[in-house]
């Protein structure tokens, strides 16, 4: 095994989502992101893997500048490498003008064993970008994967399907996404986090990638989204101040008005 390469993603935090009226996307560059959840299995995975086989892992994500930390944070975690994909040109790119620009850098690090990424993201949740990336790049995928181990050179994969589990096994180069249910996720090394803070990610654009602009952003983007709001968060949270004589009797009275104690 040679290289193995994890896309991951930043999705914003709930509270701070906002949307673009116009394009109806969201403005991912002023939300604060975290890592995509299922992400973190993929980044973890690689990390056992790269343990085992002793491969070089490398992360790429596409987004704003402000995805950065992100990547920071998987070079915390063991990343060889970390790539970011951004360029203006990019807003506003659905599953599939993502794809396209995940499967061009990917191609640029030929040659490869294994591509890993989430199932799904946490805003979009649509879980289309893996086989898609796939198809774009020639490469086999399988979804809703839960174990990857390699045998002489072939991959064994066991995945989850509704009818239950399947064994499978591919030869390399070939795409996962995987389905979080992993035991363990290993903290970030302490050594690695104190370099990460000054650490600056190699950066691709467009250009770069050689795209023509009607596959980017919101022009290659079949995907059109009539209408999108912003979810309003009410504060419902009371802070009660007095002695605490006082405040246990207050307690006790709104517990026995909600019915969860006897008069």
């Amino acid at each position: 095994m040679d290289k193995i390469i994890v896309c991951i993603k930043g999705v914003p935090r709930p509270e701070t989502v906002k949307v673009d009226p116009e394009t109806h996307t969201l403005k991912r560059e002023s939300a604060e992101l975290i890592l995509n959840p299922n992400d973190r299995s993929a980044l973890e995975m690689a990390m056992r893997l790269k343990a085992t086989y002793g491969a070089e892992v490398i992360v790429i994500t596409m987004g704003p500048p402000n995805v950065l930390p992100l990547l920071r944070e998987a070079y915390a975690l063991g990343a060889d490498r970390i790539i970011l994909l951004s360029d203006r040109a990019f807003a506003g790119a659905d599953t599939l003008a993502t794809s396209r620009v995940l499967a061009k850098a990917i191609e640029r690090l030929s040659p490869f064993s294994l591509v890993l990424m989430g199932l799904k993201s946490l805003d979009g949740e649509t879980a289309q970008v893996p086989p898609e990336t796939a198809a774009i790049l020639g490469i086999p995928s399988v979804i809703n994967v839960q174990k990857i181990t390699f045998e002489e050179g072939i991959g064994m994969v066991l995945r989850e399907s509704e009818y239950g589990f399947e064994e499978l096994e591919i030869e390399p180069p070939f795409l996962v996404s995987l389905h979080p249910k992993l035991d363990y996720y290993r903290p970030p090394s302490y050594k690695r986090l104190l370099k990460a803070r000054t650490l600056e990610a190699e950066v691709l654009t467009a250009r770069d990638l050689d795209l023509p602009e009607e596959w980017l952003g919101l022009k290659g983007s079949p995907t059109q989204v009539a209408d999108v709001f912003e979810k309003k968060f009410v504060e419902r949270g009371e802070i009660w101040e007095g002695e605490p004589d006082e405040l246990a009797e207050k307690l006790l009275s709104f517990l026995k008005e909600k019915g969860f104690l006897k008069n």
